[in-house]
């Protein structure tokens, strides 16, 4: 079967592969390993069509990893805003700074996984992508496809195991790298979370899941548990008027939820009223309204005080920013959330 699935999906990734910005065509010489790398990790957990500006705007920013490197870390990190998953901000710049003293990126899977924030696949997608080495590439897409292409009915996580070791059973020792993103293609493409495409699919001769009837219920996830929820209060402090309005803004504690980014003072999401029990400055606050967003672990909903004082003066380090150029401050997803709502209650 190993030979069989193999030359098929390669065959076919030859004539329907992607067009993707960190991309090498088939038949073409590798990609940049840079390339490869920074946007595995944006990959992660985000979608490809999410991905794409980000990535434009960070090689056109920062084109190698020594540009990187040399970044400074709240730029990074404002650059980021709106990807979510924030470590994976702060150990990017950490595994460019590492390869940077290196002279280059390490090609083996191995000496990969030994940078900062390269798990199991990031380092397999790097090493086979971009240096050609056998690995064995197993991200969400390639999971649905396995899972399927052997009905592995197994519930998730405890099929991974067995997912990889298929895998790696099909997984040939040539153009390693064309073909986990052949396996990428088909799972984003033909196999899909909610249809399987059977007809068009070039596996379909060997699929088991197909032969058996219901592939769309491979691969078996275990159910969710619900997750809690949670409350705060984020806090709008302004001076000035009109075009000199500024805000004051914090930057979060390194580690933590959105370690390291520019945002508005808040409560630590431990209660929400109206701001004065924890406020950074005393007076009279106004409520704007409430946010709501979701983490990996938790829901948060967050209410939004404006001070309705003049020239307040916080205590703590933090800096004024000016309000008509709060997109530009790279403010987290939820801040920016924030932001917006007050700047349309005050406009």
């Amino acid at each position: 079967m190993t030979a069989t699935v193999s030359s098929k999906l390669l065959d076919w990734y030859d004539g329907h592969a992607r067009s993707l910005p960190w991309r090498a065509r088939p038949g073409e010489a590798a990609p940049d390993p840079y390339r490869v790398w920074l946007s595995e990790v944006m990959l992660q957990q985000t979608t490809t069509a999410a991905v794409a500006p980000y990535f434009a705007k960070f090689t056109e920013t920062w084109p190698t990893v020594e540009a990187l490197a040399a970044a400074a870390d709240e730029d990074v990190m404002a650059a980021w805003a709106g990807l979510g998953y924030y470590s994976r901000a702060r150990n990017l710049v950490k595994a460019a700074r590492a390869v940077a003293e290196m002279g280059g990126f390490p090609e083996t899977e191995a000496e990969l996984r030994k940078l900062p924030g390269l798990g199991e696949y990031i380092a397999a997608a790097v090493a086979a992508i971009a240096f050609g080495q056998r690995a064995v590439v197993v991200d969400a897409n390639v999971e649905r496809v396995v899972a399927r292409l052997f009905a592995i009915r197994d519930p998730l996580p405890g099929a991974r195991k067995a997912i990889r070791a298929a895998a790696d059973g099909i997984t040939p020792d040539e153009r390693a790298g064309d073909f986990a993103q052949a396996m990428m293609d088909l799972g984003a493409t033909i196999c899909t979370a909610r249809d399987a495409k059977c007809l068009l699919c070039p596996l379909m001769d060997e699929c088991k899941g197909r032969a058996e009837g219901d592939p769309v219920a491979l691969p078996v996830k275990a159910k969710k548990k619900a997750k809690p929820s949670r409350t705060g209060t984020a806090f709008w402090i302004q001076r000035g008027e009109g075009d000199t309005r500024e805000v004051w803004l914090v930057k979060r504690p390194g580690k933590g939820m959105l370690g390291g980014m520019r945002a508005l003072p808040d409560d630590g999401w431990s209660s929400r009223g109206d701001g004065s029990e924890d406020a950074p400055v005393p007076g009279a606050w106004k409520a704007a309204g409430v946010v709501r967003h979701g983490f990996t672990h938790f829901d948060l909903e967050m209410g939004v005080v404006i001070h309705a004082g003049e020239n307040a003066k916080p205590v703590g380090e933090g800096e004024w920013w000016p309000v008509d150029r709060i997109e530009d401050a790279g403010l987290p997803t939820l801040f920016a959330k924030a932001a917006r709502l007050v700047v349309a209650d005050r406009e």
